[in-house]
């Protein structure tokens, strides 16, 4: 997450099908806006949408950022067509590897994200973390 106020997965809606698909563009927009080896115009676009200052369909629109999107696809086109099999074959592998530790942090988040919302909920469990003791020291 990040320090600054952060817009809702609803919030991008207008361009995603479904909650999954707003939950993983979101996600989406957090890495790129941290990615320090990305386009600064990349960055500050997924930061912007992120802040709510930019709608995320108007900065799919804007040609600065579209041109930005446009050249980084086709420097990852240009690396995969260089790379010989053997470190095709371990690109996939760790690509193996970091999908599945996303696909761990996408569940919790969706776990997170669909858990009912209780009124004793954050207090409950803290109550019961801290055991019987701590809550009659409150």
């Amino acid at each position: 997450m990040t320090a600054h106020p952060e817009i809702q997965d609803e919030e991008l809606m207008g361009v995603a099908q479904d909650p999954e698909q707003a939950l993983r563009l979101h996600r989406s927009l957090r890495t790129i806006a941290g990615a320090t080896s990305l386009d600064p115009d990349l960055r500050e676009m997924a930061r912007s949408v992120l802040s709510g200052g930019v709608d995320i369909e108007d900065a799919f629109q804007d040609p600065r950022y579209t041109e930005a999107v446009f050249q980084r696809m086709h420097e990852i086109r240009r690396a995969a067509d260089e790379q010989m099999y053997a470190e095709q074959q371990q690109s996939r592998a760790r690509f193996a590897e970091w999908d599945a530790r996303q696909q761990v942090d996408l569940d919790r988040e969706r776990a997170e994200r669909d858990a009912p919302v209780h009124g004793a909920g954050r207090a409950g469990a803290r109550g019961a973390a801290g055991g019987p003791g701590r809550s009659a020291q409150r």
